[in-house]
Parts: structure tokens; C-alpha cells; sequence
């Protein structure tokens, strides 16, 4: 995250503006009309750049505010170091900052901030953009504390997914003592279900949904030829049911669109290779979108229909 980034605009303290010549009645009259904002208690920033951040944003600004106004040496820890570090909230709460102490004391709750006590080991933080927060693998290992197992299960496949860690190293060192932190019995269930082929929060989803409703495990990003040319990587197969699965979010159709072609061609497209696909392997796809995962009895009993339905078919060949 550069300077330039919007969760990095200037914040200015209610005590840096009084000593400027302003009083509490001109920044109260500043925050009505707009021009600055107030992301949390003693804390300015622009009103016109603040109204233009996202929610994730604005509580990466939150987050920096909290440190301003720290009055211990602390790191921005567990979700609040996310923003910082390119990396999805999906399913975590945005409401309290979270902060390590650096001092190794114990940590305390106060309105919107939760201090956390830990043993900081060498590569446990990272500066970015001048703000100190947890590394990769230590703040994927404190959201475990804190999430369900299925948003800490998107936060670890993408740090996965994009190089930060192992999945062996993550294992070792959450076994060397944070196996031992509060509220860290999920961790050891999210670290056996992770998985670095996963590329989207969307498919984290859908391997968390398939292992909750006790289907077989897939083989993520399998790979399909024809002779030579390898045709797909299919999102979830299932060589012996006869099936594969494709998590449909939009951003598929955005981010991997090809020079020149509209989100239609890139439709259009996606269902050509679906169609060699299925003449390749003799499989069924079966799409699956968000509004599917907002309903998963639903789900699952399509997908158990399509499997059947497959298998009756294989029987009468």
C-alpha cells in the first residue's frame, strides 16, 4: 500500500488543531458542513475523501487514528492489519481496531479498540506506508482467533494463493505456541482445510460449504487437456462423481477479460470452454454464485440431485 492509496490520507488530531487556532465549536461546524470528517473521537480527516472510501477502507483510517492516539507502542494487528496487507475482510467485523502491544503487557478493551498481549518474534511485523502491522502469517493466525472458520479460512487461502507463506511453515508456527493462544481451537481445523490452490474469496467460500456438507473433497484448479493443450483449470473437480464445480462471481468476467472484449464476449466465451469441457471428461458443471451460498440447504441438495442424476445416467449406459 503506497502514500498515495486513500486509507493513507492525512489525519489530523482534535489536539494538532486546537493548537492551529481552531476550537471544538469550529470543528463541530466543519464536521456538519461536510468538509471534514470524524472516523472516530479526536480524530479528523477530509470530509470529501472519507465520504469517497469504501467500508474496508475507512476502517483501515480508523485503524491508523487508533495508533495516533495509542498511548502504548503498538502494531495494528488481527483484522485491522487486512487492509494493510491487501488482503479480504470477508466475514470479519469492522467495528473494534485491534492493536498488539509491543510491551508484552496485557491488553485491554476500550470504546472501539481491543489491545492484544503477545510474544512478537523476529518477522512477526511489517511496515507498510509508514504503519507498523502484523505479517502475513501472525495476523492470519490472530483472525483465527477472532472469526468463524470459514471467513479465517478465506483470509489463510489467500495468503496462500499469492506466495506469503507455506502451508508448512503456517503449521509450524502455530504448533511452536500459538496453538496455546485463546480462543484458538479452530485454527488447527482451518489450517487442515486450507489450501493454496484457491483463488478468490468465492472459492474459499465454496470449499468451506462443500466440507460442511460432507461431500468428498475436490481437486481444486484441475487441470483438463486436450492432447497438448491444456483446454480449462477446472475450479473444484469430482473425477469419480462425474461432476465439477465453478464459483460464478463477477469477478471473474472482470478481471480476466482479454483486450478488447466486453463482459458479454467473456460470457460467451466461458460457456464454449464449459461445453469442450464437458466433451473432454463427459462431466456435468454445476455454477455456483453468491446468492447460491447465501442458501446452502438449497445448494446442497441441487448438487446431491445433479450427482444422483449423473450416476442414474452412468447406470443405464
Amino acid at each position: 500500500m503506497d502514500i498515495d492509496h486513500p486509507c493513507m490520507t492525512d489525519i489530523a488530531l482534535r489536539k494538532e488543531l486546537i493548537a492551529l487556532g481552531h476550537t471544538d465549536r469550529s470543528l463541530a461546524r466543519a464536521i456538519t458542513a461536510g468538509v471534514l470528517a470524524k472516523p472516530r473521537r479526536g480524530a479528523y480527516v477530509d470530509g470529501q475523501v472519507w465520504r469517497e472510501l469504501t467500508r474496508e477502507q475507512r476502517y483501515a483510517v480508523r485503524a491508523r487514528a487508533a495508533l495516533r492516539q495509542a498511548c502504548v507502542d503498538a502494531v495494528a494487528s488481527h483484522t485491522s492489519a487486512l487492509p494493510f496487507l491487501d488482503a479480504p475482510t470477508w466475514g470479519l467485523a469492522l467495528e473494534d481496531v485491534h492493536l498488539l502491544r509491543k510491551d508484552g503487557r496485557a491488553g485491554r478493551r476500550e470504546a472501539g479498540i481491543q489491545q492484544h498481549r503477545g510474544v512478537i518474534l523476529d518477522g512477526d511485523v511489517v511496515t507498510v506506508g509508514g504503519i507498523e502491522v502484523s505479517a502475513p502469517m501472525r495476523s492470519t493466525l490472530e483472525v483465527a482467533t477472532l472469526g468463524n472458520t470459514e471467513a479465517s479460512l478465506v483470509v489463510v487461502n489467500h495468503f496462500l494463493h499469492r506466495g506469503d507463506f507455506a502451508i508448512e511453515q503456517i503449521r509450524a508456527r502455530y504448533e511452536a505456541g500459538m496453538d496455546r493462544w485463546p480462543r484458538s481451537l479452530s485454527s488447527d481445523l482451518v489450517l487442515r482445510l486450507a489450501d493454496g490452490r484457491i483463488e478468490s474469496v468465492g472459492e474459499s467460500r465454496t470449499l468451506y460449504f462443500l466440507w460442511r456438507h460432507h461431500f468428498p473433497a475436490p481437486i481444486p484448479q484441475y487441470e483438463v487437456r486436450d492432447g497438448p493443450l491444456v483446454v480449462a483449470f477446472l475450479d473444484f473437480a469430482f473425477p469419480e462423481l462425474g461432476i465439477w464445480i465453478e464459483f460464478d462471481g463477477k469477478e471473474k468476467y472482470l478481471k480476466f477479460r482479454r483486450p478488447g472484449e466486453s463482459v458479454v464476449d467473456a460470457v460467451v466465451r466461458e460457456k464454449q470452454r464449459e461445453s469442450r469441457v464437458a466433451e473432454l471428461t463427459g462431466w456435468r458443471c454445476i455454477r455456483i454464485t453468491w446468492a447460491d451460498l447465501a442458501s446452502p440447504a438449497h445448494l446442497a441438495r441441487r448438487i446431491r440431485e445433479v450427482v444422483a442424476s449423473v450416476a442414474a445416467a452412468a447406470a443405464r449406459r
